[in-house]
């Protein structure tokens, strides 16, 4: 848990992907309690209005996670300024939609870079001072296409996927270390994440019309109409992470929740039907 100390000077955040959507709304809910803040973006310029309405308690950082030298540099910049970082936000991520056969190979490695592997070495930039510290929460936005592909996404969820994958293994190797892990699997909130969209074919092959083309038409369709509200998914993610044992999977918005739900029943069916077949596999005796 973290904060609950008055004695102690107030927790550190280092988010992400911070200039919209759910990284700018969860700043400004962590700098809104109280707390201190390492805002991060490609272009640290349109972060300026948190950090003039928070003096002392915020700072603007550029930060590309696909770039190596600006984590190192964002990092010690933000432990120079705040003398440690407690909370890790792994936020910075996009889409990249295509059927599977018509995927940009390019187009899906540059997805990984910022969804998987900008994740994995944030996080292996802050770990030696938690440790040390035997203190810290990574929170790691996910989606529910981590748990759940959809038609057109395999290449997003395979990012996400990848995600969840990582944070399971990670909860494990600090268990006892006093470093609690969550992973964020969002529904669709209204946080421009279809304007994230950075490339995706032009058109597709007709035979993918009824698959992925329905469920692109249907994602477009609900562009600024989403049913998740990024207010109140911030007020969650700052909720879990003050918690004394906190989730490690936080599943946000009624959709999201029923898709969790779906693939839980399924994967349970699907175990069930292969039970025999599994248990033949083994040596004899």
């Amino acid at each position: 848990m973290i904060g609950t100390d008055p004695h102690l000077p107030a927790p550190v955040w280092f988010v992400t992907g911070c200039s919209t959507g759910l990284g700018r709304a969860l700043s400004s809910r962590v700098l809104a309690a109280g707390d201190r803040v390492a805002l991060t973006a490609r272009d640290p310029s349109t972060l300026d209005d948190l950090v003039a309405g928070h003096p002392g308690a915020a700072i603007a950082l550029p930060l590309d996670v696909t770039r190596p030298s600006e984590i190192e540099f964002a990092v010690a910049a933000a432990t120079k300024t705040f003398g440690t970082i407690d909370v890790l936000v792994n936020n910075a991520g996009y889409a990249y939609f295509a059927p599977a056969e018509e995927g940009d190979d390019s187009a899906v490695r540059a997805m990984f870079d910022v969804n998987f592997f900008g994740l994995a070495a944030m996080t292996r930039a802050v770990l030696p001072a938690m440790r040390a510290r035997r203190r810290g929460t990574i929170v790691n936005i996910s989606s529910i296409a981590g748990l759940t592909a959809s038609a057109g996404a395999a290449y997003y969820a395979a990012s996400k996927f990848a995600v969840e994958g990582f944070s399971e293994g990670l909860a494990l190797d600090v268990e006892g270390l006093g470093i609690r892990v969550i992973a964020v699997e969002l529904g669709q909130f209204r946080t421009r994440f279809v304007a994230s969209t950075r490339s995706e074919p032009d058109r597709w092959h007709p035979d993918y019309a009824a698959t992925v083309g329905a469920r692109r038409a249907y994602v477009r369709g609900r562009g600024g109409r989403e049913p998740g509200d990024p207010e109140r998914a911030a007020a969650a993610i700052y909720a879990a992470a003050n918690s004394l044992a906190p989730p490690a999977r936080l599943v946000l918005g009624n959709e999201a929740l029923a898709s969790a739900r779906r693939k839980v029943a399924t994967l349970a069916s699907q175990v069930d039907a292969i039970e025999a077949i599994a248990r033949s596999s083994d040596f004899p005796g």
